[in-house]
C-alpha cells in the first residue's frame, strides 16, 4: 500500500495541472456556448426578477402535477382491483422498486445522521 502512495500523488498532481491549464479555457468555452442564457448586466433586480419568474412558473405547474398525481393513483387502484391479471414479472418489478426506495430512504437517514447506524451525535 505504501508503494502506491507516490503513484497516487503523481496522478493527483497531473490531474490538478490539467485542471489548472485547461480549467479557464473550459470555463470560457462553457460561457460562450451558453451566452444566450446569461442576463447582461447581472444586477440584483434582474436576479430577483428571475427568481420570482421561477417561483410563479412552478406555482403555475401545480394543477398539472395535481392532475398527474390523481391519474397515477387511479392507475394504481386499477392494478390492485385487477390483481388477478398481474403476472409475476410485474409483481417482482414492483417489489424490487419498493425495496430500492426503502434502501435509498435508509441510506439518506444514515447520511443525515452523520454516517452513524445507531443514532445522532448528541
Amino acid at each position: 500500500m505504501a508503494s502506491k502512495i507516490p503513484q497516487l500523488q503523481s496522478k493527483v498532481n497531473q490531474a490538478s495541472q490539467a485542471a489548472k491549464n485547461h480549467g479557464a479555457s473550459y470555463y470560457r468555452l462553457l460561457l460562450d456556448q451558453n451566452k444566450h442564457y446569461i442576463q447582461d448586466p447581472p444586477t440584483i433586480e434582474k436576479c430577483q426578477s428571475l427568481a420570482k419568474q421561477l417561483f410563479y412558473t412552478r406555482l403555475a405547474s401545480i394543477p398539472h402535477r395535481y392532475n398527474s398525481f390523481w391519474k397515477e393513483l387511479d392507475h394504481a387502484k386499477n392494478l390492485v382491483k385487477n390483481r388477478q391479471d398481474l403476472n409475476m414479472e410485474k409483481v417482482g418489478f414492483a417489489a424490487l422498486f419498493g425495496l430500492e426506495c426503502f434502501a435509498w430512504f435508509w441510506g439518506g437517514e444514515i447520511v443525515g445522521r452523520g454516517f452513524t447506524f445507531t443514532g445522532y451525535y448528541v
